[in-house]
């Protein structure tokens, strides 16, 4: 092969890489002006389903930061995890590695990196949404910020996943008994199987992509998710009973690649963390005014929505009293600070 030929074959293969990896700075079409942004194109990953919160919100991060930026800083977001085949175990892995270059997943799922991830999900921890935003955007956000820092990957805001419910296609859930022996899906982590061992359940740990076709065949018997993602992925269409118990605060982590976050120009990397933070924002009052509206659909469409009272809900609380205390021992005094548990 010709010595020109093997140059220009190298340099077609460096550019086409360098199209796929993201975090390339783009060939500006003219003298760079003084205070523009640089010049780039980001990718992100997220989980969710075209539809879903953790989608909108990236949507809606990467309008913000092209209109912000002028349109020099631009982000393509990969929804049902695309760019892992589905896994949300490999796209954790992609982030962490520098596959790509933004995140969003929830805290449960991300777990599987570190288990004190999943602090903020131990069961009734938040009594309601204020709650959650006051304590994530303070010191339970700071405690997020250096776990993430152990894998590579730099905080930047917490979306609402939800409080989760329980939905199954076997019968209404209004006591602990009526738990037992459902096959439940679960993200993952340790909080989710002590819990619902608690109740006599058989939690299935599988990707949420896995989950509906699951539901469908019969392999498990409901799942666990604030009404967002129960809706997205129509799982009210072919499950029967949904009971409303706000058991566990789910969220979105948005997330960065450190190395490549700290190779970008301090103005950028200032403009992604206000940015995010905005959109997470738009992204939990979109949630908390959604949910009524979603109960209302569901209901419609033939569900049987129930609300457990206070006075339904304290002996589920009682039952898992012991694996609440359990989990806060583990997880030790820093975290449970820095998110106020007693």
């Amino acid at each position: 092969m010709p010595m020109l030929t093997k140059i220009l074959m190298s340099v077609l293969l460096f550019c086409s890489l360098l199209a796929v990896t993201g975090c390339g700075e783009q060939a500006a079409d003219g003298p760079r002006k003084e205070g523009d942004y640089q010049k780039i194109k980001l990718v992100m990953s997220v989980n969710g389903t075209n539809i879903a919160t953790d989608t909108k919100v990236a949507m809606k991060f990467a309008e913000l930061m092209e209109q912000e930026s002028g349109g020099n800083i631009t982000i393509d977001v990969f929804p049902n995890d695309q760019l892992a085949g589905g896994n949300a175990s490999k796209g954790i892995e992609m982030i962490a590695d520098g596959a790509v270059d933004l995140a969003a997943y929830a805290a449960g799922v991300m777990a599987v990196m570190d288990e004190h991830l999943l602090i903020a999900t131990i069961p009734w921890t938040f009594n309601n949404y204020q709650e959650a935003r006051e304590i994530i955007d303070t010191t339970g956000g700071e405690y997020y910020k250096k776990i993430l820092a152990t894998q590579g990957m730099t905080f930047l805001a917490s979306a609402h996943n939800g409080f989760r419910q329980i939905t199954n296609g076997k019968h209404p859930v209004l006591k602990p008994e009526d738990v037992a022996g459902l096959k439940i899906r679960v993200p993952g982590g340790e909080v989710y199987f002590k819990f619902w061992r608690a109740f006599g359940a058989d939690p299935v740990a599988m990707s949420w992509s896995e989950a509906f076709t699951a539901i469908q065949q019969g392999t498990i018997d409901g799942q666990e998710n604030g009404f967002s993602v129960t809706n997205s992925a129509k799982v009210n269409e072919i499950q029967q009973y949904m009971t409303v118990w706000n058991y566990t605060y789910e969220n979105y982590l948005f997330v960065a690649n450190t190395k490549i976050f700290d190779s970008l120009e301090p103005k950028t990397q200032e403009l992604i963390r206000a940015k995010a933070k905005e959109a997470c924002e738009w992204g939990r009052d979109l949630v908390e005014n959604d949910e009524e509206n979603l109960r209302k659909k569901f209901e419609q469409g033939g569900m049987e929505v129930i609300v457990l009272s206070p006075e339904q809900l304290k002996p589920f609380q009682d039952k898992v009293q012991g694996v609440r205390q359990e989990l806060m021992a583990k997880y030790g005094d820093e975290a449970c600070k820095a998110f106020r548990m007693k």
